[in-house]
């Protein structure tokens, strides 16, 4: 346990140095939750109170295994590609998303926020996210909606949907269980000048 509830006030604790730092933050439904927090004060690590959690300062260290992050049989994490079909851009990401591959997702998605059209997040071969992670999407998200175009996720792990529905997130962005439907949504409905935000309602939710 690193993170100790009290109320309203939370002690986070850095499972690499001991640092701790005690603060209020908003308390969501389950008091498991504490990606306002970790995010709020820049720490790295699990948006749930079990952990790992990293100050600032131990963000900045080389995790102990060196190297590019690791997701257990599934190679270094980071992006596969991306691929641009009609006006509807497509990012894969591999592996864990956190904050060892927060740079690398930040270039894709600033690149296809560049492209101007609908963003779809392919997460077929990622499964987990932390806090870096999740403000990455949300931030993704909500530049996505003032720029009046859509940005979906792909067949998201169990674990990511747990993040999502925990934090009362998976709302905010359309869900396709295939990256294939997410595009059937997205450019049909583009090709037929129906609004794109029609596709929000056929996307399946948690």
């Amino acid at each position: 346990m690193t993170v100790v509830p009290d109320d309203h006030l939370m002690t986070l604790i850095c499972d690499t140095c001991g640092d701790s730092v005690r603060a209020s933050a908003c308390v969501l439904p389950d008091a498991e939750v504490v990606w306002t927090l970790v995010s709020e004060q820049g720490w790295s690590g699990s948006p749930f109170a079990t952990g790992p959690h990293r100050c600032p300062h131990c963000s900045l260290l080389p995790t102990s295994g060196g190297g590019s992050a690791q997701c257990d049989n599934h190679g270094p994490g980071g992006i596969l590609g991306i691929d641009h079909l009609d006006d509807v851009t497509v990012v894969v990401v591999t592996g864990d998303i956190d904050l060892d591959t927060g740079d690398t997702l930040r270039a894709a998605l600033r690149h296809a926020a560049d492209m101007g059209g609908h963003v779809v997040i392919d997460l077929t071969r990622a499964h987990v996210i932390d806090s870096t992670g999740l403000g990455l999407l949300v931030r993704a998200h909500c530049d996505a909606r003032d720029r009046g175009v859509t940005l979906c996720l792909a067949a998201p792990s169990r674990f990511i949907r747990t993040v999502l529905h925990t934090m009362r997130l998976e709302a905010a962005f359309p869900i396709f269980d295939s990256r294939d439907d997410a595009l059937v949504q997205l450019s049909g409905r583009t090709r037929s000048g129906s609004p794109v935000s029609a596709a929000v309602t056929t996307a399946r939710s948690w």
